[in-house]
């Protein structure tokens, strides 16, 4: 069977999430190829040794250049802050490597344009990780679209919330920095809302959004949480937060659908709220992550004294992805839907296909994601400028 040397480029929270599905997606799906964890590639030396050892990556690098350049390598897996991903992928579809990329794909969609260039030029597989496509509840919410049971849709009502960054003394990470992440929430939640729209209900045509940042100064990271050692500076220094801490907005569909998108790290109580609703001529479609096993639906064609919204537990056999885990009833997990991208990721490289969201997708979400970044700046309404 033909092998897949992969090397992945970070170490963190996605880095740990995407190790343990190069590990055990060949323990349950049949592939037709092999992923091999080649080398892990960052920057912390030390922490990196334990991360490699623990997910069981066979060598470990310090220069993603030199990485990526590297023979025996052959799918390279960007698991790094939002501002290296372009340079990664530009480099690696350069050295004909395929490429798994965590989202969202880039700081704007000048960056994601070339990512996606250099991938076509380069006639690579390109794969962005938008993994709650591959929940098979939301897969199943897809089926149900395509076979007719929403009708006509009418509109999607998102939002993503959490609240990890609510205490005012939470530390200026590099996700509360422009030029590292583009922007906050907007860019962390609301690319996966405008995925999942995009995925169920269509292109979005016209945006009008509003944003603010609730906390403008934090104090710079450092060796304890206590004293926010700045490094170069002094104990205690702050630091400009740039970005924003909640971005909202109402969209117009090319179908004619109306959406409306909140995304918020200031929501105390949400650890991970992320739902979507869709209501259309014939029903309506309900998710909620943090229920991820159900599906919620509605069918006026049900009998009038039958009506009413029911739940479907997303676990049978014939759900989508679910036949290489466990019996019915018996639930999977977040980590799951990253053995599927994975899974089908390595299923299209080996098959020549494609494989989605590629970065076709992640342009046009990018572009969604600047007209309303766009908006939020001059209080107006902006149609979306795809290429």
């Amino acid at each position: 069977m033909t092998k897949l040397n992969v090397a992945i480029i970070g170490q963190n929270f996605m880095g740990k999430a995407h190790s343990n599905a190069w590990r055990n997606a060949p323990r349950f799906f049949d592939l037709p190829a092999t992923p091999v964890m080649k080398v892990a590639c960052a920057t912390n030396q030390e922490s990196l040794q334990r991360f490699a050892s623990n997910w069981g990556w066979q060598e470990t690098a310090s220069d993603w250049r030199e990485v990526v350049a590297r023979d025996d390598i052959d799918v390279v897996d960007i698991c790094t802050p939002t501002d290296l991903h372009a340079e990664i992928a530009v480099a690696a579809a350069a050295n004909g490597k395929h490429i798994f990329c965590e989202k969202p794909i880039a700081i704007d969609s000048a960056e994601a344009r070339a990512m996606l260039s250099a991938a076509q030029a380069a006639g690579v597989t390109h794969y962005l990780n938008h993994n709650y496509r591959r929940v098979p509840a939301v897969a199943l919410a897809r089926r149900l679209i395509d076979e007719g049971f929403v009708g006509q849709v009418y509109h999607w009502r998102s939002a993503y919330l959490q609240d990890w960054i609510v205490d005012p003394a939470f530390p200026l990470t590099w996700h509360l920095r422009k030029k590292n992440a583009g922007s906050g929430p907007h860019h962390d939640l609301n690319s996966h809302l405008i995925d999942l729209a995009r995925y169920l209900v269509g292109e979005v045509k016209t945006v009008s959004a509003t944003s603010a940042t609730f906390v403008t100064e934090r104090p710079l990271p450092g060796a304890g949480a206590a004293t926010f050692s700045a490094g170069s500076g002094g104990a205690g220094q702050l630091g400009q937060v740039d970005v924003d801490d909640a971005t909202f907005l109402v969209a117009e569909f090319e179908n004619g659908a109306l959406g409306s998108f909140d995304a918020s790290r200031f929501a105390p109580g949400r650890k991970n709220h992320n739902t979507f609703e869709i209501y259309g001529a014939n029903g309506s479609i309900v998710f909620d992550l943090e229920r991820m096993n159900e599906l919620q639906v509605f069918s006026r064609r049900d009998p009038s004294h039958a009506q009413g919204f029911r739940t479907i537990i997303a676990t049978e056999a014939e759900h989508p992805y679910v036949n290489a885990w466990w019996p019915p009833g018996h639930l999977i997990g977040y980590e799951h839907s990253f053995h599927h991208a994975v899974a089908d990721f390595v299923t299209a490289v080996a098959r020549h296909e494609r494989v989605r969201p590629d970065f076709q997708d992640g342009l046009r979400e990018a572009q969604v994601i600047d007209a309303a970044l766009a908006s939020a700046a001059s209080g107006k309404r902006v149609t979306v400028d795809y290429d």
